[in-house]
């Protein structure tokens, strides 16, 4: 378990926050034809704002829209086409000022015009590599997660290698002006790292924490769990999800992104009963 210093609050779009004396549940809503567990379901606005609104009531903090699915192995689309696919969904959502919306995308120009809509946070699964992602975020002051997407030898030592990114970054983020409370560190499991990597960021999640940064798991339905447990179909690795987010969560982790809300917090707020 980790023994550096727990943020207690994660400062999002403005001045919102968010308080981390419970683990936080990030909702997934793909509005993709091709995302590997539920491309297609929510490929239309309608059905899209619907199962925000169902994730939020079963207990959903964050709803995390994508319009790109970043599974192996998939084909990018062009920014332009990212965001007519997501804009409905984000015009409909950011109106209500009671959710709190992120966006899923590596594209300046999209999360641009996303923050632009109203978006309070943008999860970039390239760790905010570009400096013009790092340049929007900085003046429209949100909150950004920034996950680990390099691919590792098999022979690395995964937790060395993702302090030394992590750190790294988020120097590169404050000096382009992210002030350091609107910054949360995602490990990227499943992303250019082996199924045993992935295994030992749950084992010792606790390692991979810098001080005072919120740290986000993100695992859900993912080939890590579906390789521990005999491959099932991935919309029936919910079981296997809970397990690793659970052992993430007693190493620190103050954020899950998962698609399965209800399962997800009813194991969270166990665990958090346990050790907060």
């Amino acid at each position: 378990m980790t023994h550096l210093k727990q943020p207690k609050i994660w400062k999002i779009g403005g001045e919102r926050e968010i308080l981390l004396d419970r683990t936080c549940i990030m909702g997934i809503l793909n509005v993709t034809p091709d995302s590997f567990s539920d491309g297609g379901h929510y490929s239309d606005a309608r059905s899209a704002v619907s199962r925000a609104y169902e994730m939020v009531s079963q207990g959903a903090d964050i709803i995390d829209v994508g319009g790109q699915s970043t599974r192996p192995g998939h084909t990018p689309i062009p920014p332009d086409e990212e965001w007519n696919r997501i804009e409905p969904v984000l015009r409909e959502l950011c109106g209500d000022r009671n959710l709190i919306i992120s966006v899923d995308t590596y594209y300046p120009e999209v999360a641009l015009r996303a923050m632009e809509c109203g978006v309070q946070i943008i999860n970039d699964v390239t760790g905010f590599k570009d400096p013009l992602m790092r340049k929007y975020a900085a003046i429209h002051r949100v909150g950004c997660v920034i996950m680990h997407n390099i691919p590792l030898d098999e022979e690395a030592d995964v937790c060395s290698a993702l302090v030394d990114f992590f750190t790294s970054r988020t120097e590169e983020c404050l000096h382009d002006g992210i002030e350091w409370e609107r910054i949360c560190l995602d490990p990227g499991v499943g992303f250019g790292k082996s199924y045993e990597q992935n295994l030992a960021i749950a084992k010792n999640f606790g390692s991979l924490c810098l001080e005072n940064y919120p740290m986000l798991a993100a695992a859900s339905r993912k080939r890590v769990i579906g390789m521990s447990c005999g491959n099932p179909p991935a919309d029936r690795r919910m079981p296997g999800t809970v397990a690793y987010h659970t052992a993430c969560i007693l190493g620190g982790a103050n954020l899950i992104r998962v698609h399965d809300i209800a399962e997800s917090v009813q194991a969270a707020r166990v665990t958090d009963a346990i050790i907060r």
